[in-house]
C-alpha cells in the first residue's frame, strides 16, 4: 500500500468517527431518547471502563497472557484500589492506593 492510500484511509476513518460522534451531540437536544435506551446508556461508562481496566490488570508476563493468579501484583493493586474507591469515593485516594500497592508489591518481589 502506498503512502497516499494510507493517508486517505486515516482521513476517511477520522471523518467517519467525527460524523458518528457529532451526530449524537447534535441530535441530543432535538430528539428525546426512549426510556429503555436511556436506562441502557447508564451502563455504558462502567462497561467501557471494565473493558479497558480488566485486560490491563490481568496482563502478566512478556507474552501479555491474561493471568488471574496470586503472583500477579496488578490483581492485588486493583483489589486495594477497588476497596479504597468503595470506602472513600475519592479518585485521588483510589489512584494513590492502587499505585502504592503496586509499587510496594513490586519492591517486595524484587
Amino acid at each position: 500500500m502506498d503512502a497516499a492510500t494510507i493517508w486517505l484511509c486515516i482521513f476517511a476513518i477520522g471523518a467517519g468517527t467525527f460524523a458518528l460522534r457529532f451526530s449524537f451531540i447534535e441530535l441530543a437536544g432535538r430528539m428525546a431518547l426512549p426510556e429503555s435506551m436511556t436506562r441502557a446508556l447508564r451502563f455504558l461508562p462502567p462497561a467501557v471502563l471494565s473493558a479497558i481496566i480488566v485486560p490491563a490488570v490481568l496482563r502478566h508476563g512478556p507474552a501479555s497472557d491474561l493471568y488471574f493468579g496470586i503472583d500477579n501484583p496488578r490483581v492485588a493493586a486493583a483489589a486495594a484500589a477497588a476497596l479504597v474507591a468503595w470506602l472513600t469515593k475519592s479518585v485521588v485516594a483510589t489512584l494513590a492506593a492502587g499505585m502504592a500497592t503496586l509499587w510496594l508489591i513490586g519492591w517486595m518481589i524484587n
